[in-house]
């Protein structure tokens, strides 16, 4: 057996950390790969309405706690803020086994163009959005690295439609997105040969709370507006994109690296 060689069909051994996932996509995610057979680690800020710069309530430690009931025993709870790289490294080095990692953790900010926007804001969502990929893959490669070979695993980090176009009034939404992709296809390429691999997925409009924050942007009263940009004529739920999630940390997956899957019911194939 090489460092190629993928595992039994049923899924890695080992644990699964998932960032954002109190709520939304990032719960979907920890339930469906906990179903996989993975420990899940579900890892969240659990910022409330604290944050002084959002125009929404962020996930809550009550969410996070209903995520790990809703799984049962092999699921545990971390209060992590992805922007803190000692916390993530912290988390990742308490992680046994580490075998997938999965960025979900994300925020939204718009209502102006550009050149209004507070750069406060512009900062914090970058810094979430973007820097806090970059703190969790850089603290779970040398993890996983130092798995003993055949090697495996797997790194899944969520972009969005706006990282293939532009969003007005979300710029900063959007150039995160892109960079996020950006950093996935860069990555992949470091990765050749370590029997690691690292994708995107890239939803479309998916009912969760960033979708109800993107509906208050655009002065939309019902988040059922956003389906005119789905050729299937339907919102997205966030089972489907954990789907996706689940396929690409599969050992069928196993030659996927470097790739955006993207699940937005046609919308950029218009």
């Amino acid at each position: 057996m090489n460092a190629h060689t993928p595992p039994p069909a049923t899924g890695y051994p080992g644990a699964a950390l998932v960032t954002g996932a109190a709520r939304g996509i990032g719960a979907a995610v920890a339930r469906r790969l906990a179903a996989d057979g993975f420990r899940v680690v579900c890892a969240d800020a659990c910022a409330g309405a604290t944050d002084p710069v959002l125009a929404y309530p962020l996930a809550t430690r009550e969410e996070l706690d209903a995520t790990i009931a809703a799984i049962g025993p092999v699921a545990t709870a971390v209060q992590l803020d992805v922007r803190d790289a000692d916390a993530v490294q912290a988390a990742i080095d308490a992680t046994d086994e580490l075998a997938v990692v999965v960025n979900a953790a994300g925020v939204v900010w718009g209502g102006a163009p550009l050149w209004e926007m507070p750069a406060v804001a512009w900062r914090e969502v970058v810094d979430v959005n973007v820097t806090g990929v970059f703190h969790t893959v850089s603290a779970a490669v040398p993890a996983m690295l130092a798995r003993p070979t055949p090697r495996t695993g797997r790194i899944v980090a969520l972009a969005s439609a706006g990282s293939s176009r532009g969003l007005p009034q979300m710029a900063a939404y959007s150039a995160a997105k892109h960079a996020v992709v950006g950093l996935v296809r860069s990555v992949a390429r470091e990765l050749v040969d370590s029997g690691i691999t690292i994708n995107a997925v890239a939803p479309g409009s998916t009912r969760t709370p960033i979708l109800d924050a993107s509906a208050a942007v655009y002065g939309l009263a019902d988040v059922e507006a956003f389906t005119e940009h789905h050729p299937i004529g339907r919102l997205l739920e966030p089972t489907e994109v954990a789907d996706a999630v689940s396929w690409l940390c599969s050992s069928g997956a196993a030659a996927v690296t470097g790739s955006v899957v993207a699940v937005d019911g046609g919308m950029t194939a218009v």
